[in-house]
């Protein structure tokens, strides 16, 4: 009990910001409706219930499972099951992640259809199980992570070459929602679970991070390769219009919850499977196991429908108007200003996020502090939500400006720092773009291009999840690189004193 009210402090103190921002511009500058903010309000409330719910569960099914998996590939010794599993595995843990339907619906709704959802799911799911396979096999092959970054973005850069923005924007906010509520704690847990068997423990702790980086390349790579072969050309679309519930509200959630039900059931099948699976040939868990894991999974099922349901049924149609309502004033400056403020506390209500960074401080012994991760990604995703604004207003500036060198200086940084903090870097650029920024602060942005005459609803409203993705894996690189220097500092002092984390390190 103590540690489901640990995790509800949590939640409540990293979503009340965000409730007190939309509040705070209500009563000021952007009044809304009486109907929209007491919807908001009753989606904050599903949101902090079902978030908690949602961790808690994780902790006693998902991850288990997710080591368990992966305790069992180790063992193996055959390439062919491993990457036969991860295949599997990679697909369907992507084809099934909300946060990727989410996305994919509203590149199909703003495209009117050019861009099919289901079709955009797929190849973004083949992308990520490839990738996530390859990404199992360096694990095992101890590949450093900076070789494997270097060729995915590699030819990431070269296949930009030949796409259009529209692609490029959808590509990269894809990788971002790809890796969302359930595909990263399970993730994580897959590559502790491979990197444990190393004998090297400091090669184990780095390697226990980076799968989610390299498999979230798998679904740009996934778009960009559909985008060239299907040779559509330009995107054109607009937003269709947010409407915010006036009537009854109950009716209103009622409604989205069969859905979301659903979707939340679909996210979890493949992995309830693969746990039966791997229970009747591996595992034998005894009884009471078992029933812990069942509770778990249960627990993480219904805190994500409940999550969900929140996010859905108040915040993202009030991120379309508030968007809409900052857009249209005369001055911009109160449109840059929430975008940084919005960017500033979204990430912390994300559940990946939370979950990381208790890994983070866990698998570094404590050297690491969660809370320094989470102000590093704090400030890079509100930098990044204030140059997607800023990048809509100036009709000069393009996404291709931010990307190519923001991921450039990624690769560069990864041969500079530890090889635990390159992991953690591009784990965190998956998981600071889940449910509330592929939601709330996607449907804000989109607000703001369709509010903004000389914007273009595809290649403009699309590409914020992008930069979301990119600015923390630099933020914590940096945040790596000046560990390493106090640590060298210190060093000069005792010289008995080495780098504790990373691995090896040149």
């Amino acid at each position: 009990m103590s540690v489901l009210v640990t995790k509800f402090k949590e939640v409540l103190s990293s979503v009340l910001p965000i409730v007190v921002i939309v509040l705070g511009l209500h009563f000021t500058i952007t009044p809304l409706s009486t109907g929209a903010i007491i919807a908001f309000l009753i989606g904050s409330v599903l949101v902090i219930i079902g978030l908690t719910i949602f961790l808690f569960g994780i902790d006693l099914g998902l991850e288990p499972i997710g080591q368990g998996i992966g305790y069992t590939l180790a063992h193996t010794n055959s390439y062919a099951i491993m990457i036969t599993v991860s295949l599997i595995l990679g697909f369907f843990i992507s084809f099934a992640e909300p946060d990727l339907h989410i996305l994919a619906k509203q590149v199909d709704s703003v495209t009117s259809g050019q861009f099919d959802n289901i079709f955009m799911v797929v190849v973004v799911s083949i992308g990520l199980g490839i990738m996530m396979t390859l990404g199992m096999l360096r694990i095992v092959k101890s590949v450093r992570l900076k070789y494997v970054f270097t060729a995915a973005y590699g030819l990431i850069f070269i296949l930009s070459l030949f796409s259009t923005s529209d692609f490029l924007a959808i590509a990269f906010d894809s990788s971002g929602a790809t890796t969302g509520a359930i595909t990263v704690p399970f993730m994580l847990a897959l590559a502790a679970g491979v990197s444990a068997m190393k004998k090297d423990s400091k090669m184990g702790e780095a390697d226990s991070f980076g799968l989610v980086g390299i498999s979230s390349s798998g679904a740009i790579l996934g778009v960009l390769t559909a985008g060239i072969f299907l040779d559509i050309g330009k995107l054109n679309g607009s937003l269709p219009e947010a409407s915010v519930a006036e009537g009854n509200l109950l009716e209103v959630y009622v409604s989205k919850l069969t859905t979301i039900a659903f979707e939340s059931f679909m996210s979890l099948l493949p992995i309830v499977v693969m746990y039966i699976v791997f229970q009747i040939v591996s595992f034998k868990h005894n009884k009471n196991r078992v029933l812990i894991i069942v509770r778990g999974v249960i627990l993480t099922y219904v805190g994500l429908v409940v999550f969900m349901l929140g996010v859905n049924g108040g915040f993202m149609e009030i991120g379309v108007t508030l968007g809409k309502k900052l857009a249209s004033m005369d001055s911009k400056i109160p449109v840059l200003f929430v975008s940084l403020l919005l960017g500033l506390t979204t990430v912390l209500a994300e559940p990946a996020v939370i979950v990381l960074t208790h890994q983070v401080e866990n698998i570094t012994g404590g050297s690491v502090k969660r809370k320094l991760v989470l102000i590093f990604l704090s400030v890079a995703v509100g930098m990044s939500i204030f140059m997607s604004a800023l990048r809509i207003l100036i009709p000069g500036l393009q996404l291709w400006m931010y990307i190519l060198p923001g991921f450039a200086l990624a690769v560069i940084l990864s041969y500079f720092v530890p090889d635990l903090f390159v992991g953690v870097a591009f784990d965190a650029g998956g998981v600071a773009s889940g449910p509330m920024t592929a939601t709330f602060s996607l449907a804000f942005v989109q607000g703001i291009a369709a509010e903004v005459p000389t914007a273009d609803m595809v290649s403009d409203g699309f590409g914020m999840i992008a930069i979301v993705a990119m600015m923390p894996i630099v933020a914590v690189e940096i945040l790596g690189a000046l560990y390493q220097f106090k640590l060298r500092k210190a060093s000069e002092k005792t010289p008995s004193a080495g780098i504790p984390v990373g691995g090896h390190n040149e």
